[in-house]
């Protein structure tokens, strides 16, 4: 194999790929990252068995062919080379080595066969859409935060991307839990999503995703089966085992009957929320709110370290009601809401409570109180 091409274009697709390759590997193949020359291009691909990212670049090709490097070994290189430089790629013959120039720069990297590089096989995807990137790139940002990171509840380590009706319209949406909150997020439904199976995508899947939507504009095609998912946009393809598990019926986690509105300015709840929860434990983090007509009083109380209590104004004309809530949890959730207020739906302090930017937004998030 022999190619040369841009260092810029080379290391944008570097950045793409290297990041699927765990920095730990037990199976040495795994840390390598498989190229390959051919038709004007080199090909690109990572894999941890699991996910698997591929993307083409334009290359000069003087000879064709395909070998395997270390994945951040390559990346820190091309890194480091001096921008607008012409990278060569070449290995020899018996493909042991590779050896790469540009300019005055030579390394000489270690390289294993092609032939024992895993592939993973995608199958038939039969449901195939294509969505703005935008779309999906807020169903992930607006949910993420809420998958669960507890193993043994393996189902809720994803998000549940599913085509969702009512109201008579469908909708995509994602809906992440960790049972401590919920979030769930709609879009307007791509055509040709109304059939697909509801699928978890795994959080690694959902963290490559987000980085490579990062700045895209145009669409990105998506296809699945019950197993895995694909991901195209432009020359970056993602390919993702599935979460082999059934997700939890969410529905029966929002409540109904909350009656109790309660609408805050985000300016003034979240730094309140932030300074008074300083005085929490780390093992608690609960902040106590106290509503009544017009007030809102958050306040905590730590036995080792003291007290802290804040009031604001808030829209509010029911019953008194004292809640206790996580504060990095509503931290959390007031960070994803568009709007310049929060509209909070409480029922008691045992119950779940739901927050919005507004009635009826594309955005939903249950929170679970805290005993205060």
């Amino acid at each position: 194999m022999k190619v040369t091409v841009e260092r810029t274009a080379l290391l944008r697709a570097l950045g793409h790929v290297h990041r699927v390759v765990e920095r730990r590997n037990t199976i040495p193949i795994l840390s390598n990252l498989l190229l390959r020359a051919a038709d004007g291009a080199l090909n690109l691909k990572a894999t941890d068995l699991d996910l698997e990212v591929t993307e083409a670049v334009a290359a000069e090709i003087a000879q064709a062919g395909a070998t395997t490097v270390p994945a951040y070994v390559l990346y820190d290189i091309v890194r480091k080379l001096p921008d607008g430089s012409q990278v060569s790629l070449e290995s020899a013959g018996d493909g042991a080595q590779m050896l790469i120039r540009a300019g005055r720069s030579r390394f000489t990297l270690q390289a294993l066969p092609e032939s024992d590089f895993p592939d993973i096989a995608p199958g038939d995807l039969p449901h195939r859409f294509a969505a703005p990137a935008a779309d999906i790139k807020r169903l992930i940002d607006k949910t993420q935060f809420a998958i669960s990171t507890e193993e043994t509840r393996y189902y809720l380590n994803g998000i549940y991307l599913h085509a969702a009706a009512g109201n008579g319209e469908t909708t995509l949406r994602a809906v992440a839990t960790d049972g401590h909150r919920l979030a769930r997020v709609d879009v307007a439904a791509p055509a040709g999503c109304e059939g697909m199976p509801g699928v978890i995508v795994p959080r690694k899947a959902v963290a490559e995703i987000q980085k490579l939507l990062d700045g895209v504009d145009g669409e990105a095609v998506i296809e699945l089966s019950a197993s895995k998912i694909r991901l195209s946009i432009g020359p970056v393809v993602l390919t993702s085992k599935l979460i082999d598990g059934a997700f939890p019926d969410y529905q029966r986690v929002i409540p109904a009957g909350n009656d109790k509105v309660m609408v805050v300015e985000l300016g003034e709840f979240t730094p309140a929320v932030d300074r008074v929860s300083t005085i929490s434990s780390e093992r608690g983090r609960a902040v106590k709110l106290s509503l009544q007509e017009g007030k809102l009083t958050l306040s905590v109380t730590n036995p080792d370290s003291g007290s802290a209590v804040e009031e604001i104004s808030v829209d509010y004309e029911g019953e008194p009601l004292d809640v206790g809530f996580n504060a990095r949890y509503l931290l959390d959730i007031a960070a994803q809401l568009d709007g310049d207020t929060a509209f909070f739906k409480l029922a008691d302090a045992g119950s779940p409570t739901i927050v919005q930017d507004r009635e009826g937004a594309p955005a939903l998030y249950v929170l679970m109180p805290m005993r205060v």
